[in-house]
């Protein structure tokens, strides 16, 4: 397991973030950062010594940027911006997002442009380090900058504001005495770059990112143990067929069922039940490869936010410019995020309809609701409104925000993105798209127990072993929603059978 992650603000990856967020992993500053964060604060002294007017540095914000501030209130007009901007309500963002968001924030102060003094990043390292998060509101980022949110982050920086600090909240002077740290001085830029940028979006993007391609593959994993309880038709996923009409993602897609059903006797479709299946089962390549495009192009437009500096103005060290910048701007962020959300929604969609097919018995041909008794019993029939409950969820949350542009300071910051909500709900859509692959997994499988074919794929195997560990064989009606939670936090969420489930699938030839 990784124990430091040494940021660059140029090579911070995903599992990067995840380390640091969900493991603990200590943050380094690569070698050369501190230098050139000097480099450019000379750039930033220089400017003001002149008196340039420079946005958000020798001038005012937003509508008062032809406002020029007189030399002696720049260090005041520094912190007048942090307490100015921290207006964001609702609960505390959970502690991971927190932490995503602030490694964020570091990696893009790293890679320079923003002229912020050497100590800044160094506070907001060391509150990493020494666990000291602060508390940030919920909501009040529209994607152009997620100031409103990230000025509490600067509250603590200067000792106000509330953080957590081994479960408790603080107060920002004493989280930080606490920590042995002590509150930053800040001097001209260092208050709107506490506030600029969008490392809430970029860092819970890419923990929902990480997710979601863990989540398709076990979407992947799920079918494949569905395919064989319904004695599913392989020949869809034919390489000749698809090489006919070669759809994004669709042959990566069926090459991983493949080579999780290798082993069992559907490799060969001779062996399926019947000629052609539904549409859930036989164009599941077709969905599931739309949903890794779109990972994929949310994957672009992620990594340079990630890994990029999304301040305005920003300092070029080479030439000794400050130069103004629209680099804070999400749109192609935003776009992926929803592009991504509707290729989550059809993904749940079929996993929904798999399930039902499995408890048809004109369909599937095994006992109806998959109750060894037969229609006397409920089986798993019930569950159907759980899993339609968890799409229609998860349906609501797919709508655009990227199209819902908010107007901010009076003509001038005219149009916004969204970008931060358009991510911040992939969470949730993650964590619900998990439990509806999760009810599949219980249904395909009882399917699977009633089917008994002679010979599983190493993949359904593996999973089917794992589900019945922890959930025994339905004989008789019982509560399903415990067994659902089951397979979903320790099976579907575990690190080593993904681990697995990813092997067997990168089998593919």
């Amino acid at each position: 397991m990784v124990t430091e992650v040494v940021v660059d603000g140029r090579t911070l990856s995903y599992g990067d973030v995840v380390a640091v967020v969900r493991h603990g992993a200590q943050v380094a500053l690569a070698d050369g950062v501190l230098t050139r964060l000097v480099r450019e604060r000379a750039v930033v002294d220089d400017v003001v010594d002149r008196q340039v007017p420079t946005y958000g540095l020798t001038t005012g914000l937003g509508a008062r940027s032809s406002y020029a501030l007189p030399r002696a209130e720049l260090d005041a007009f520094s912190v007048r911006t942090v307490r100015g901007r921290a207006n964001a309500v609702g609960d505390p963002l959970p502690v991971p997002v927190v932490r995503a968001a602030l490694l964020a924030r570091v990696n893009g102060l790293a890679g320079g442009g923003s002229g912020v003094r050497p100590e800044i990043l160094r506070l907001l390292v060391a509150l990493l380090n020494a666990r000291v998060h602060p508390v940030i509101p919920e909501v009040g980022s529209i994607g152009a900058s997620d100031l409103c949110q990230l000025a509490h982050v600067g509250l603590v920086v200067i000792g106000e504001g509330s953080a957590e600090c081994g479960g408790e909240v603080l107060d920002g002077a004493t989280a930080l005495r606490r920590a042995g740290l002590s509150p930053a001085e800040l001097g001209p830029k260092d208050g709107h770059v506490l506030c600029s940028a969008s490392p809430l979006a970029a860092g819970v993007g890419a923990l929902a990112l990480h997710e979601a391609g863990a989540v398709l593959a076990l979407a992947q994993a799920v079918t494949a143990l569905t395919y064989e309880g319904f004695r599913a038709n392989t020949s869809p996923l034919d390489a000749r067929v698809l090489a006919l009409r070669p759809a994004p993602g669709q042959s990566r897609a069926a090459g991983e069922l493949l080579a999780l059903l290798d082993g069992g006797d559907l490799g060969d479709p001779r062996a399926a039940r019947r000629v052609q299946d539904p549409v859930s089962l036989r164009c599941a390549a077709q969905v599931h490869g739309a949903g890794y495009a779109a990972l994929d192009f949310a994957d672009a437009a992620l990594a340079p936010e990630l890994n990029g500096c999304g301040d305005n103005p920003v300092v070029l060290g080479g030439t000794s410019e400050i130069v103004s910048s629209g680099n804070f701007h999400t749109p192609a962020l935003a776009l992926a995020f929803d592009t991504l959300a509707l290729a989550l929604t059809q993904t749940a969609a079929i996993s929904a309809e798999r399930m039902r097919r499995l408890l048809d018995p004109g369909v599937s041909g095994l006992p109806a609701n998959l109750s060894p008794h037969g229609p006397e019993r409920s089986g798993f029939a019930p569950l159907v409104k759980t899993a339609q409950a968890l799409v229609a969820e998860i349906r609501l949350l797919s709508a655009p925000v990227c199209t819902d542009p908010r107007q901010g300071a009076d003509a001038v910051e005219d149009d916004s993105t969204n970008a931060s909500l358009g991510a911040r709900r992939l969470t949730t859509m993650l964590t619900r798209l998990r439990q509806l692959l999760a009810v599949e997994a219980v249904v395909a499988a009882q399917a699977v127990d009633l089917a008994a074919p002679a010979a599983l794929g190493r993949g359904p195997e593996f999973l089917h072993r794992a589900i019945r560990e922890v959930v025994p064989t339905l004989t008789d009606d019982r509560p399903h929603g415990v067994d659902v939670e089951t397979v979903s936090r320790d099976i579907l969420g575990s690190d080593d059978v993904r681990s697995t489930l990813n092997a067997l699938a990168g089998e593919a030839t």
